[in-house]
């Protein structure tokens, strides 16, 4: 910091490519300060587990209140926690450590343009300087103690895996350019996610994502991938370069040469490139002229990825079916065995995930499994470990959610049960409703929020995100907080309304759905309406429903649903003998009675309440 003359250097948990998961290599904030935080997120913010700043004199970890007790136990004296997260409460702390006239370093290619218009609008016109660095001081310091590049293949999807081919995937993002109003003659990918799904490639270099690290420059003519293509397979070097010369050859360079030939070709006349603000890095922002930008919240690929095509759809079906099996012998299993002093968080977590992987085209979880009883599942993102792990007993919550990652499909689904009698508290409402309200997520939203704001209560998490078809469990940009996409027939999105009681227990119901047109009565002549068919096959605990609060379309919702269950995962549990678990399943999914029920509600959980909404069809 002083060879650049720094009063402060700022340290995000992030990488070159706004990733939601982190490879170790990137890892440098937890590296700097020991904090680990959590991997993933619901929220979508950068800065999300923690955000560190050294100055000359301190070094403070700025976090939200999720991550204080951990932060507490993990930093060193050398570290002050401040229990802040927002940039401009860093930034009010930086302006009072750093005096009028200071430089603050960051390194542009791990910062966000909205992370670093954000820092500029904290540091005002308060005489501190903001300092791009093309120098990470983290990595200088870390040296050859920082794990090295990954180094595993690179492959390509099997064909009956793809919705589409890859050749068909960039011809119609061309014609997109060809059709946008300001006529971009390219498009730069950032996110790991979009180079993948483009090429119908697949990689290991981030946990639980099936991604790799790259670039790449979409051009009227040519195709540039910025990767380490000596980790190429073979077959995913000719599927590449099948179609050269040509439109459709793809032309490999150096992962570390994207800053060089953008700005090349920035140069050029005439040129106008697309970019997704939301995951390119202030670094390669700079590269390109401002009169040479085009630039919108996502890339067109990044939009046609959230829409899945029929394929896709079927793929995404079928890898639920299977997800589901590994749900419901966890479940089945968990009722036979609680009270055994040796089934605890930890150890149910690992079973699940066991099971999961023995499902056909299973290559892992798709985030760290949160296995929570009692207290520890009041806390939202809790996933157990050696310290935290309780074991589990019959008079308490227990909430598990968990997804995997199979080459057809994405899955996360969150179920939770109670094997003794809850409370009246305790209890849940599923409420559907229908109401014709406009295909903003965050308008759709406020439905599940409704009943729990009516008696005062709320949940501090996102009540839905995008998945991907083996890419991301938490797919941008779909999903129900104010900066997503109007929903369009063909998403997928999860559907996770909760309820957290500090210290005593917490209620969470996940479930995967696809906007699909809906059936009205009425056909206008505007757009057609929209609603959600559930994918997800696991039964609800039907001794945390409270009946009495159903009114009679409501209960025939929950039982339709769970006749649904019964006619796809019946056959399959039979056909291959797991008698014990067929039993199980035929237990749970028993129609609801309609006779009253004298107990109070929690409110509602409003799987049922999404999955029945009626949205009028909307264009982006």
């Amino acid at each position: 910091m002083q060879a650049h003359n720094l009063s402060a250097y700022i340290i995000p948990a992030t990488d070159a490519h706004m990733s939601e998961y982190i490879g170790e290599r990137d890892k440098r904030l937890a590296w700097m300060t020991g904090f680990t935080g959590s991997a993933g997120n619901y929220t979508h913010t950068h800065t999300d587990s923690g955000t560190g700043v050294i100055t000359l004199q301190k070094a403070a970890l700025f976090t939200d209140s999720r991550y204080w007790t951990q932060a507490e136990r993990q930093m060193d004296c050398n570290w002050e926690l401040q229990k802040l997260a927002w940039i401009s409460s860093i930034g009010m702390w930086i302006l009072d450590k750093v005096p009028p006239g200071g430089t603050i370093g960051l390194d542009p290619y791990l910062f966000s343009i909205g992370d670093w218009d954000s820092y500029q609008q904290a540091l005002g016109s308060s005489n501190r300087i903001l300092i791009p660095l093309g120098d990470n001081l983290v990595d200088r310091v870390w040296g050859s103690q920082r794990p090295l590049p990954p180094a595993s293949a690179i492959y390509p999807l099997p064909d009956n895996f793809t919705g589409i081919t890859w050749q068909a995937k960039v011809s119609h993002i061309r014609t997109q350019m060809e059709n946008h109003t300001r006529k971009p003659t390219a498009v730069l990918l950032s996110n790991l996610e979009e180079t993948a799904w483009l090429f119908n490639l697949r990689g290991d270099d981030i946990p639980y994502t099936p991604v790799f690290y790259a670039y790449t420059l979409l051009t009227k003519t040519n195709i540039s991938l910025f990767v380490n293509h000596s980790r190429l397979t073979e077959e995913a070097s000719l599927s590449l370069t099948g179609g050269c010369p040509g439109l459709l050859c793809v032309r490999m360079e150096e992962y570390e040469q994207v800053s060089a030939s953008l700005r090349r070709y920035a140069q050029q006349d005439s040129v106008r490139i697309w970019i997704g603000t939301e995951y390119t890095t202030l670094g390669l922002y700079q590269d390109i002229p401002s009169e040479k930008l085009l630039e919108d919240d996502y890339s067109p690929v990044m939009i046609t990825k959230a829409v899945k095509n029929l394929r896709e759809q079927q793929m995404m079906r079928a890898a639920h079916i299977r997800d589901a099996v590994a749900v419901i012998r966890y479940l089945a299993w968990l009722e036979k065995a609680v009270g055994n002093a040796s089934v605890n968080e930890l150890s149910g977590a690992h079973y699940v995930d066991r099971l999961r992987g023995e499902e056909l085209y299973c290559r892992g979880p798709s985030f760290e499994t949160i296995s929570a009883s009692g207290l520890n599942a009041a806390l939202a993102h809790y996933s157990p470990s050696s310290t935290t792990s309780r074991t589990l007993t019959a008079d308490e919550m227990y909430l598990v959610d968990s997804g995997g990652q199979y080459l057809d499909g994405t899955t996360d689904i969150t179920r939770t049960v109670h094997w003794g009698e809850p409370t009246d508290f305790q209890k849940v409402t599923l409420f559907p409703s229908v109401a014709p309200l406009g295909c903003s997520g965050r308008m759709v939203e406020a439905l599940a929020r409704q009943p729990l704001w009516e008696v005062g209560l709320n949940y501090g998490h996102g009540t839905g995100h995008g998945i991907g078809n083996f890419l991301s469990v938490h797919e941008w940009p779909v999903g129900f907080q104010s900066n997503n996409v109007p929903l369009e027939k063909g998403m997928f999105t999860s559907i996770e309304p909760g309820y957290y009681k500090d210290g005593e227990f917490g209620i969470r119901l996940e479930d995967i759905a696809l906007v699909v047109e809906a059936q009205t009565k009425y056909q206008g002549a505007g757009d057609p309406y929209l609603t959600f068919e559930v994918v997800s096959l696991v039964p609800y605990a039907q001794n945390l429903i409270d009946v009495s609060l159903l009114s009679q379309k409501q209960i025939q919702y929950i039982n339709n649903y769970h006749k649904l269950i019964l006619q796809h995962m019946g056959p399959e549990l039979q056909r291959r003998h797991l008698d014990e678990e067929y039993q199980w399943l035929q237990r749970n999914t028993q129609p609801l009675s309609s006779s009253p029920l004298l107990a109070a509600s929690l409110g509602t959980l409003a799987v049922g309440t999404l999955a029945s909404t009626l949205l009028p069809g909307a264009q982006n």
